[in-house]
């Protein structure tokens, strides 16, 4: 951690990326230091921040306080627009959070969902999010209570401009028929 104020460039983001590591492999030994890595949300270098959205999505199994709980419509600002690796980070860092929360999966989802409308520097980048948010989703699909609205999203790129965002789409949806005992909604029909 004291690696992260190094005047090194280098020595700083091996750091962040080191910190990234040990957090998904032992997120409670990174756990309290939170605030920490909650200040470098804000950070001006963005590899910096793109380490802590990913480390603190790890964090979450920790948590046992409920911080991100308390923090979660802040982190998950940046999947609105903007910044396109701001976004697909913290849609990375979310589903780790859903995961290891289940509770909040529907939360998150819905905020993923809205990718669909954000504003990025081009229609393409928007496109290369949609990607993103498919895979996440797909990370914790099985623990949502709403899986029409990921499911009526999901077709829906299955026309999308980006061919790597459709066959996202179609995978996700092969592997959602695929499943067996798998509920209603993943039978939706065409028009929906």
């Amino acid at each position: 951690m004291d690696a992260l104020g190094s005047a090194t460039p280098r020595v700083r983001f091996a750091a962040s990326r080191l910190l990234r590591i040990v957090s998904e492999n032992s997120p409670a030994g990174l756990y309290p230091h939170f605030d920490f890595f909650v200040r470098l949300l804000r950070d001006k270098n963005s590899i910096l921040r793109w380490n802590a959205m990913l480390t603190l999505g790890h964090l979450a199994a920790a948590d046992h306080q409920k911080k991100l709980d308390a923090i979660l419509d802040s982190y998950l600002v940046p999947i609105s627009g903007k910044n396109l690796m701001d976004a697909t980070n913290t849609i990375r860092g979310a589903a780790s959070i859903a995961r290891a929360k289940p509770y909040l999966a529907d939360r998150i989802a819905k905020t993923i969902l809205a990718v669909e409308k954000a504003r990025y520097a081009t229609p393409e980048c928007r496109n290369v999010a949609i990607g993103h948010a498919i895979h996440a989703l797909d990370e914790f699909f099985p623990l949502l209570q709403d899986q029409r609205a990921v499911l009526s999203f999901v077709k829906r790129q299955g026309k999308n401009a980006r061919r790597s965002t459709r066959n996202k789409a179609r995978k996700f949806l092969a592997k959602c028929q695929a499943t067996p005992g798998q509920t209603a909604p993943c039978e939706l029909s065409d028009s929906y």
